[in-house]
């Protein structure tokens, strides 16, 4: 009898584990690449997605870096199932190379999942009184800002800085010359949004130009900086898409729904994003910059990027190597 106990058991333990690792079998793993700075953000909605119906059996794997070279990287052959960019350029990129549909914005949110606006950070106290553009070219003041050859953030700093110029009535060619000022105060150009926040934090430059949410994720950090929203700043928009290449699309949609829903962009909020969805934007009450400006205002980016970055003949990538 003890031998057949002992047989029964044995039976039924093996039963759970083939039945276990069948379940497990079937579990869906989505590849997320995204740019630098919502790692944190994105743990915590994973985690909450995960809680749900829809996401009880999905794992990810999860890749975050500078916008540019993760979009360089997705056409280079990396796994993406969700891309999730700084701007809209960078999805272009993969609509281009057939990895995303060219349909991706034809939704309420234009394809957006979080909003933004450039700030100023600051030393602690604002030592240097900076307040405005003006005040970036000022002698003594040393810029930090990311590079636009890789970064989205540094890109949207620029048309920033660009913009709040022909907000002021200034022409082209006085707001191009604020941009050459404004490089000669630069200090430190790294390769993503995140890696200049560190630079900054480690004690280089008097002001950052960043996402207003990664001054607020380096204030909860009990960082000891203070930041500034200029009066003219420009409105970010962070775009999210589904790959064509995905084999797992139904979850993929599954969990790009779920950003948008009132929990998860209550959640983005909560990270210092400006969400997407109204009534979760409501709930923070973040201040509206009296002379905020949308890149449409600018031509849009199809025409921006390429007149601003080409690598070649853009009008920032001439700025950078000295020339006019």
């Amino acid at each position: 009898m003890r031998k057949l106990a002992l047989l029964l058991t044995v039976c039924l333990t093996v039963g759970v584990a083939a039945s276990t690792a069948g379940a497990r079998a079937q579990d869906t793993k989505l590849s997320l690449v995204a740019y630098s700075t919502p790692r944190e953000a994105y743990g915590r909605l994973i985690s909450a997605f995960q809680e749900t119906p829809a996401g009880q059996k999905i794992s990810f794997d999860q890749s975050y870096g500078a916008s540019g070279e993760q979009a360089r990287a997705v056409i280079a052959g990396l796994k993406a199932d969700v891309v999730a960019f700084s701007l809209e350029p960078d999805m272009t990129l993969l609509v281009k190379a057939g990895l995303v549909a060219r349909g991706w914005k034809q939704d309420v949110f234009r394809g957006m999942v979080t909003r933004s606006i450039v700030v100023f950070a600051v030393r602690k106290g604002n030592p240097k009184k900076i307040h405005t553009w003006a005040d970036l070219i000022k002698p003594g003041v040393d810029v930090v800002t990311p590079n636009v050859q890789t970064s989205g953030g540094a890109k949207w700093n620029v048309m920033a800085a660009y913009g709040a110029q022909i907000k002021q009535s200034k022409t082209h060619k006085q707001a191009v010359d604020y941009l050459k000022k404004l490089y000669s105060h630069v200090v430190s150009q790294d390769k993503s949004a995140r890696e200049a926040l560190q630079t900054f934090i480690a004690g280089r430059g008097d002001v950052l130009l960043a996402y207003e949410n990664e001054a607020i994720f380096a204030q909860k950090k009990s960082q000891p900086l203070d930041y500034v929203i200029p009066k003219a700043t420009i409105m970010i928009e962070n775009p999210i898409a589904v790959t064509t290449s995905s084999k797992n699309k139904p979850a993929a949609r599954a969990f790009v729904k779920f950003l948008r829903t009132i929990k998860a962009q209550l959640m983005f909020g909560e990270n210092g994003y400006r969400p997407v969805l109204k009534n979760a934007a409501k709930t923070f009450g973040f201040k509206v910059p009296p002379r905020m400006f949308s890149i449409r205002r600018l031509g849009g980016w199809a025409k921006v990027d390429k007149r601003f970055f080409d690598p070649r003949t853009g009008i920032v990538t001439k700025i950078q190597k000295g020339g006019h």
